[in-house]
């Protein structure tokens, strides 16, 4: 190879980027002084594009290919430095390769409780994790709104004002789902997808798209998830008496099972029946616990009575039987308590007839 062949061979560039991460969405290729040769190789691979800036200015984009760097595939660029007639010198650009693959596992979480309205349960306050997946589909807007003059830019720098959106939007979302709190959990995937539809139109400005986010988890409170859990407990338990029976039988059965006890079989029989002594009286204090009480007891019958023109009373037997001493009530002093129709006299009253003694004999 000539000397001229070799000067010339310095002149030529080779522009590629081969990705050896996971994280890296845009990166810029490195250019002593900036300069491009024209005729210069530039190898776009697929999951890639390239994107040309010229002070500032993004020009020219290249999709997967190769491509020899001329005027006539560099026309942006040619038509902002004066190219149009045609010029080979070196030029100063900037390279960005943009990945345009999808970056997927990228977390969310609410850092803050959010509040909500549960139908049953009323004010909630719930957290929320899971991951979601992006694509860059618009390398433009995505350089000019997010990245910048950064060199080296990676999702960990983006991930965070992604999780803010997202947590953002989640409990309008959410609240408008009308999920109840307890069949969210059975309604991950749905949610996950309703979600995604809500709050994904607010991505494409960024010139990316949000094409899968997933629920992971929604948790309630520490307190409220204690009393949920009792309250699954009770349901779990039901009847509260059958289930003190059977807790009773086999504490029963245990004890008849140890005849190695401390005084031999005998003292664990009789350990045994005051076991079952003792359940029983349990189980007794709790049927009374429960709601039976004893009837009330009965009351006396009181009547109202008819003195000197004037109502009286009410007054129970025993007042009316010295009545009768007294002289205050006759046989035919009218009478009258509460279920009768009429006022009646005294003696005519079957409960009164044994107040006034039985009758005088005949000489």
């Amino acid at each position: 190879m000539g000397l001229f062949d070799k000067i010339r061979g310095e002149f030529i560039d080779i522009i590629e980027w081969t990705d050896s991460s996971n994280d890296t969405m845009v990166y810029r290729f490195p250019r002593h002084n900036n300069e491009i040769k024209m005729g210069a190789k530039l190898t776009v691979r697929e999951g890639q594009v390239s994107i040309f800036v010229n002070e500032g200015q993004i020009a020219d984009v290249f999709k997967p290919g190769m491509y020899t760097l001329e005027t006539q595939n560099l026309p942006i660029l040619s038509t902002l430095r004066g190219w149009i007639h045609g010029f080979n010198s070196p030029f100063k650009a900037e390279v960005y390769f943009v990945n345009t693959r999808r970056f997927t596992d990228l977390k969310w979480g609410t850092q803050h409780p959010i509040t909500l309205r549960d139908a049953e349960f009323g004010p909630v306050r719930l957290r929320a994790f899971g991951t979601y997946v992006v694509k860059v589909v618009d390398p433009s807007a995505f350089l000019r709104e997010i990245v910048g003059t950064d060199g080296h830019f990676t999702t960990g720098e983006i991930t965070e004002q992604l999780r803010n959106l997202i947590v953002s939007r989640f409990a309008g979302v959410i609240g408008e789902s009308k999920i109840p709190v307890l069949d969210l959990a059975a309604n991950y995937e749905a949610l996950g997808n309703f979600v995604t539809e809500k709050i994904k139109d607010d991505f494409v400005k960024y010139g990316l798209e949000l094409s899968t986010m997933l629920v992971e988890s929604i948790s309630l409170p520490d307190t409220v998830e204690e009393a949920l859990d009792k309250r699954t407990s009770m349901g779990a338990i039901g009847d509260l008496n059958k289930y003190a029976q059977f807790q009773a039988a086999n504490a029963m059965e245990e004890a008849a099972k140890n005849p190695n006890g401390m005084a031999g079989g005998g003292m664990s029989m009789g350990m045994g029946f005051a076991m079952a002594n003792q359940m029983g009286q349990t189980l007794s204090g709790q049927k009374e616990a429960s709601g039976a009480t004893p009837p009330p007891l009965p009351q006396s019958v009181k009547y109202y009575v008819v003195i000197g023109g004037q109502q009286a009373g009410p007054f129970d037997i025993s007042v009316l039987q010295k009545q009768v001493q007294d002289g205050q009530l006759t046989p035919q002093t009218l009478v009258w308590r509460n279920g009768m129709t009429d006022w009646l006299p005294a003696v005519q009253v079957e409960e009164l007839k044994n107040i006034f003694g039985p009758p005088p004999l005949r000489q």
